[in-house]
């Protein structure tokens, strides 16, 4: 694999987020104009600050190479992670009771809430920047991306 790609995603009405991953010999172009739908409640996921599988990337939980074949869904519809998402813009969402985060070590829970949190402001900043998606991580997950 080698050369340089610009992986496109339509999102909604919003636009085009390019993905650039040609420094990680990339070499397919992917486009759908419909955007991708939430494989959980079946609707548009619109524009990539909705989206659970970018903030998972930004968080270091999701590798750059399965971002076009990974499953999509709205951050809502994950509620395991949504619910430590702790902003006055983001209404609170609860988790089903076996993950519910009341039951979880309170320590366990503010590092979460610190560190998920952050990385959902941080993909609402850098969705519409200009930077290149490769970029998109936070700092700490720059260097240390999964192997799957």
């Amino acid at each position: 694999m080698g050369g340089a790609t610009i992986l496109q995603r339509q999102w909604g009405k919003q636009g085009v987020a390019n993905r650039d991953f040609g420094k990680l010999g990339v070499t397919s172009v992917a486009k759908c104009d419909e955007g991708y739908l939430c494989c959980i409640c079946g609707q548009d996921v619109a524009h990539i600050s909705e989206s659970d599988l970018y903030l998972r990337y930004v968080l270091g939980m999701v590798h750059p190479e399965v971002l076009h074949t990974a499953p999509e869904r709205h951050i809502r519809c994950n509620p395991a992670l949504a619910q430590f998402i702790v902003n006055p813009d983001f209404p609170p969402v609860s988790a089903p009771k076996e993950f519910d985060k009341q039951d979880l070590d309170r320590e366990f829970c503010r590092q979460r809430e610190e560190l998920i949190t952050r990385g959902w402001v941080h993909l609402r900043n850098v969705a519409d920047s200009g930077v290149p998606i490769i970029d998109y991580p936070l700092d700490e997950f720059r260097q240390s991306r999964p192997t799957t």
